[in-house]
Formats: structure tokens, C-alpha cells, sequence
């Protein structure tokens, strides 16, 4: 909904009000519950976690897990029903919220929903012209400036959120999903930006359900669930505990179930979706696995072998049940 743009400067608000004088962290959540009214559980169970200055937070977790919760607690949409958060050492009037949602007038042109959401912003002016212009030259919109935002491609149009929310040129940036449903070429572009703009010292917040996304572009990593912080910390750190090495494969065409129950039993693996995996497994075993699946009749079609990534210390905290 376009109108949820103009949330923010009130949100910004809600949110300058928590914070304190220290300007050694950006974010520091101390206990944080919070339940909707009606529910049978909280969304959000006493949960602390700190988000450094100039970090790029990778902030996971299934569907359900509270992702959406907390960072509508963090922008100041809803308040905690118990404990605090404080944002430390960034202006109120430099926070964005990039949604999942399309967050423009469709009807609008480019430069139409920029004019108009500068103005939300505050800005006037030649100060008005300079971040229209800066914003679509980073969002690479200058070419779509007159096309009405209901034309662009769905990449353009994730562009164009993002652009939105470079406006007031965030020291803290919250982006949510921003490239579910677009083209690898659009995902490598705004990849890119948001690895530019960390660079140029905005803290970000980012949330994906795109595992290899997030291993790629995130220093630290936070996976929530039921909402309970599960793990927070730096990548290496977290993937250094998982320990082993892990193997994950797909075959070209599903084995018959006594043999697909037989290469599980012998060699440890278990289904994951159209995969098999093992979680251990040693390397002199990995040659007569492949052989084995050759005598059963299979066809393997991809195979990661080494050392666990995030793929698998998420499955491996949330569990691998469907989620809603």
C-alpha cells in the first residue's frame, strides 16, 4: 500500500524517543516480548540482541519465526510489551524501511513517486533535486525517469523501493525481502548497491529467505524462530561450530524405495525437500556412495560436498518441517 510510506516520520519519531546518549551501537534490544492482541502465543519472546554501527545484519528465520515482528518494533510501529529497545547514535530522520510490499503510486511516474516521497521526507529544494537525482542514479533509474511505475519490470520496481528509501540517506537501513520475485541480473544490481552503501558506512538490516544471498552478503547473521533468538553472531564463528562436512545431492530421477532406504541406512542421509543430505560425512566414504547410487540405477544431477554453510546451520536450528 503506497500510503505506507507515510508511516515513517512518525515511526522515526516513536523511535528517537528510545534513544540514548551512547553512540557506540546503532541497535540494542534488552528482553523484548511482545504478543497481538488475541494470540495464543507470543510473537516475540525475551529477546536481546545488538546490532553494531556500520554492520550488515543478515536476519533470518522460516516463516512465522517474528522477523516482521521485530522489525516493526525496531522502526517503532508497535511497542514492547515488556523490555527495551534503544537506537544509539543515528538520526530519527535518518532511519529507512525498505518493505517487501511495492511501497510506491502505481499510477505515478518514477520521478513522480521520488518528487512526492522526498516531500514526506522534508526535503525541499535544491537539497530535494540533489537526493532525487542521487537516489536514481544509485537505484540505476535514470532511464525510467517518465515511465509510470505500473509499466517497470519487477526489478525496476524493486529498484524503485529501494530508491525510495535512500531519500533521506539512511544511516541505518532496513530492508525487507527486496529481492523476492526478480531476475538474477536486478539481484546482482541491488546486491551490489546495498554492498556500496555498507561500504559508505549505513548500517543494514536484511532479511531473505535466500540462504546463498545472505552468505554472500552478510557479515553477521541472527536466525530467529518462534520468536526466539536461536544464533547471532559472525559468519565464520557460527559455521566454525557446526563442525563436519556436510554433503548434500540430488538425483536426476528418484530412486525405488528400497534402494533409496538402503543408501540412507548405510550411509546416513536424510531427505530434504528433492535432495538427500548428511550432515557427516566423511570423505573415503563419498566415492562408493556415488557408486552405490550408480548400481541402484540413479543418475546424480548436483552435488555440494564440504564444509556446512548457512543452509544447513538453519535447517539444522529451525528444523527441516514445511512452515506455512
Amino acid at each position: 500500500m503506497p500510503l505506507g510510506r507515510c508511516f515513517s516520520r512518525r515511526s522515526w519519531y516513536i523511535a528517537w524517543r528510545q534513544i540514548g546518549g551512547d553512540t557506540r551501537g546503532v541497535i540494542h534490544v534488552e528482553g523484548v516480548s511482545f504478543s497481538y492482541p488475541g494470540a495464543s502465543g507470543a510473537a516475540i519472546r525475551e529477546l536481546s540482541l545488538d546490532i553494531e554501527r556500520g554492520s550488515l545484519f543478515g536476519l533470518l528465520g522460516p516463516n512465522g519465526s517474528g522477523k516482521t515482528t521485530l522489525i516493526s518494533l525496531i522502526t517503532g510501529l508497535l511497542r514492547p510489551d515488556a523490555g527495551a529497545i534503544r537506537i544509539e547514535g543515528a538520526s530519527p530522520r535518518r532511519l529507512a524501511l525498505v518493505p517487501q510490499d511495492y511501497a510506491f503510486y502505481a499510477r505515478m511516474s518514477v520521478a513522480e513517486n521520488l518528487d512526492f516521497f522526498a516531500g514526506v521526507c522534508g526535503l525541499a529544494g535544491e537539497r530535494r533535486r540533489e537526493r532525487i537525482a542521487a537516489v536514481a542514479a544509485v537505484a540505476g533509474l535514470d532511464a525510467f525517469m517518465r515511465t509510470r511505475a505500473a509499466r517497470l519490470s519487477g526489478g525496476l520496481k524493486r529498484r524503485l523501493n529501494l530508491a525510495i528509501g535512500l531519500l533521506n540517506e539512511p544511516e541505518l537501513l532496513i530492508l525487507d525481502e527486496p529481492t523476492v520475485g526478480i531476475d538474477p541480473q536486478s539481484r546482482h544490481f541491488i546486491l551490489e548497491s546495498i554492498r556500496r552503501l555498507n561500504a559508505a558506512g549505513t548500517t543494514v538490516i536484511y532479511t531473505s529467505h535466500y540462504m546463498e544471498e545472505v552468505q554472500s552478503l552478510c557479515d553477521v547473521i541472527g536466525i530467529l524462530d518462534q520468536g526466539r533468538l536461536l544464533a547471532c553472531g559472525r559468519l565464520e564463528r557460527l559455521l566454525a561450530g557446526t563442525g563436519g562436512t556436510s554433503l548434500a545431492l540430488g538425483l536426476a530421477e528418484p530412486l525405488d524405495a528400497a534402494a533409496s532406504a538402503s543408501l540412507e541406512n548405510a550411509y546416513g542421509l536424510e531427505r530434504a525437500g528433492s535432495e538427500l543430505r548428511a550432515s557427516q560425512l566423511g570423505s573415503g566414504a563419498l566415492v562408493p556412495l556415488l557408486a552405490s547410487i550408480e548400481r541402484s540405477g540413479g543418475r546424480v544431477a548436483r552435488l555440494r560436498y564440504g564444509h556446512a554453510d548457512l543452509e544447513d546451520l538453519f535447517l539444522h536450528l529451525t528444523g527441516r518441517e514445511l512452515r506455512d
